[in-house]
């Protein structure tokens, strides 16, 4: 779809007077550093150049008048500043809404209502952070309608605190972060303990980065993302009565080696071996990809999705075998799951004389195993959220 052609179902629902803008952010994956972030560790992000697109416009009343042409089968959602509540009936809506919520709960004033349109190109529930995007865009839609005094990491941080405490899903800042700050032709090698960060370039000579959409469906909010979150907690509270650290991203595998008997529970024991291991992981592949050692990082990203598949488990059956299949693939430089997991997409740095050959193998073999036909995006570095 294009913006003109946006713009034009933007006057059809709520018509064609007033100041009327454009605005886009993007989806993210992730290279490496998965349930990091929440565990104060590393990860190493990249915005993508599908996202989510939106008009808007300030209104002079209360209302919030709301319509995704991908997602509203019931029409227009309306709601008003004087009702931000989540309800069930507004589904995709109760995450603009929240941002709404989150901006006034934090102290900023948001003096009218608006109106807006959206449309994504990001698949819903394939982990390329569709919620993540749609935060961070309706909090650029804010920040420009009513010139409010935001920089994008505050977006960042409004993002995660709505989805936190609106939508209940306890994820870290890692997507909403990628989404505002994205940088292109870079990934984002961000600490989650202190948000400090640097752009690496990703130079893939000869290689692209193949996204692989299982066509299995997550909701983060209903799977067990956040008992991960438990674990992780239970396993750090147990570790910080034998050494004075704040998060497991404090660890070295070294340490965690030392200390580790300490935790209590075998679950919450593998849970925290993910998260320290993950850490150094991707601390190893930024010095890789940094000194062009493409066949190092991806070793890496395999053995990230082998901890998230054992120590951690929030892979499947139908994402281990994609991965598992593109190992085998000639020309595949590393393959890991991505995202927040139970479903979703995989990532994989392929060359490019063997992407074509990559795709039909895959896609062969899955539809084989699972009756599923599985989708295959080769994916551009993009910048972040901005008014267009």
């Amino acid at each position: 779809m294009t913006l003109e052609e946006l713009k034009a179902i933007f006057k059809e629902k709520f018509g064609d007077q007033g100041d009327i803008r454009a605005y886009f952010a993007p989806g993210r994956v992730n290279l490496i550093g998965e349930h990091t972030d929440y565990n104060g560790g590393h990860v190493f992000p990249c915005a993508l150049t599908i996202g989510t697109y939106a008009i808007a416009r300030i209104r002079e009343d209360k209302q919030i008048r709301l319509y995704s042409e991908n997602l509203s089968a019931d029409g227009v959602i309306n709601s008003s500043l004087d009702e931000l509540v989540n309800k069930d009936s507004y589904g995709w809506a109760n995450y603009p809404l929240g941002v709404v919520w989150a901006m006034i709960e934090k102290g900023t004033k948001i003096p009218s209502g608006f109106d807006m349109v959206v449309w994504g190109n990001i698949p819903n529930g394939s982990g390329l952070s569709s919620s993540a995007s749609l935060e961070v865009l309706t909090g650029t839609v804010l920040t420009d309608l009513f010139g409010l005094n935001k920089t994008m990491t505050d977006l960042a941080l409004i993002g995660q605190y709505s989805e936190n405490n609106f939508n209940g899903c306890n994820c870290g800042i890692m997507d909403q972060f990628a989404v505002a700050m994205g940088k292109k032709d870079h990934a984002i090698f961000l600490d989650c303990a202190d948000l400090s960060y640097k752009y690496a370039p990703v130079k893939l000579e000869n290689a692209s980065i193949v996204i692989t959409n299982s066509k299995v469906k997550h909701s983060l909010v209903d799977s067990a993302y956040n008992d991960r979150r438990n674990e992780s907690s239970r396993a750090l509270k147990d570790l910080q009565t034998v050494c004075g650290i704040s998060s497991l991203g404090d660890l070295t595998m070294a340490e965690f080696e030392k200390y580790g008997t300490v935790i209590k529970d075998e679950i919450d024991y593998k849970r925290a071996k993910h998260a320290v291991a993950e850490n150094q992981r991707t601390i190893e592949a930024v010095e890789a990809l940094n000194a062009n050692d493409l066949e190092k990082f991806g070793q890496l990203m395999n053995a990230s999705h082998v901890s998230l598949r054992d120590d951690y488990e929030v892979s499947c059956q139908e994402v281990d075998f994609l991965v598992e299949t593109q190992w085998k693939v000639p020309g595949v430089i590393g393959a890991r799951i991505t995202g927040g997991g139970f479903g979703g997409c995989t990532v994989a740095i392929v060359k490019n004389d063997a992407v074509e050959n990559f795709k039909d193998t895959v896609g062969k073999a899955y539809k084989e195993k699972f009756d599923l036909d599985a989708e295959f995006y080769v994916v551009d570095i993009g910048d972040g959220a901005r008014r267009l």
